[in-house]
């Protein structure tokens, strides 16, 4: 019998992408927080979520730089599960609770791809990088403290879609609200049955269950972000109207289970 917890299924089950839940994650985040045109941000919205009244428009984009483990000390194999990200939350609202949506996601690890997209996130691959902070005083030691400042990237086939800035000021208590709210993602695989490509396969609203979540050691400051247009992609469109202020944390969580909230491809086939 072929095992693993994803493609590809072998023999002993490890050469797949993923091994099996629980996962971990720990990370340092660059946060930047903005206004983007309402209509716009809108326009991401799937099937089962509405703009949030009380924050139209409202966006973070986040720079994580993670670390990941299963059950084996997949920790200690750096190549395989280290990886970077960058991803916007945008503010939503499902049946009256304010939740966070997040419309486009990169990656720079095929397996953080495989996880992300059994989760429902929209992972593609990209090239992602930020300012780390050293414990050697140096010049290049981007020490956490007043006044340093942090800079992150996203390119994809060669070009940049996004360029951020932080410039820290002071530390908080908390990290910014927005990644407090819980996140809606939406679980797609299409068909590629002749007749039947606009009825996918899966097509389900689910929110992400997180458990232990963790922010530490949160400092804000005055933020920047550039999307520039870049052909055949559309992150531009989410293109900053007005700057809020930008946060450096690290974080961790664990993650185990999903939550279905819409079957729309099992809705469908009963209608």
């Amino acid at each position: 019998m072929l095992k693993g917890y994803t493609v590809p299924l072998s023999p002993l089950g490890k050469a797949n992408l993923v091994a099996a839940p629980p996962w971990h994650y720990s990370g340092d985040v660059i946060a930047l927080e903005y206004w983007a045109d309402p209509a716009a941000a809108n326009a991401t919205l799937p099937p089962g979520l509405s703009p949030d009244p009380k924050s139209a428009g409202h966006v973070l984009a986040l720079f994580v730089d993670w670390q990941f483990t299963a059950q084996d000390d997949e920790y200690l194999d750096p190549a395989r599960y280290q990886y970077r990200e960058f991803y916007f939350l945008v503010d939503a609202v499902y049946k009256d609770q304010p939740v966070a949506w997040t419309p486009y996601m990169y990656v720079d690890n095929d397996s953080a791809m495989a996880r992300g997209h059994a989760q429902g996130y929209p992972k593609r691959l990209g090239t992602v990088f930020q300012t780390r902070s050293h414990a050697a005083p140096s010049a290049a030691a981007a020490p956490i403290a007043s006044g340093t400042k942090f800079g992150a990237s996203l390119s994809v086939h060669g070009q940049r879609l996004a360029e951020g800035r932080l410039t820290l000021k002071e530390a908080v208590a908390r990290p910014p609200s927005a990644l407090l709210r819980p996140t809606v993602n939406r679980r797609w695989f299409p068909r590629l049955t002749a007749g039947r490509h606009d009825d996918p396969a899966v097509n389900e609203l689910v929110m992400a269950v997180t458990d232990d979540l963790q922010a530490v050691g949160t400092w804000t400051g005055e933020a920047e972000l550039k999307l520039p247009e870049a052909r055949g992609e559309e992150l531009h469109a989410l293109a900053p109207v007005r700057m809020g202020p930008g946060y450096r944390f690290s974080m961790s969580c664990s993650i185990s289970d999903l939550k279905v909230l819409e079957d729309f491809a099992s809705s469908a086939r009963k209608g």
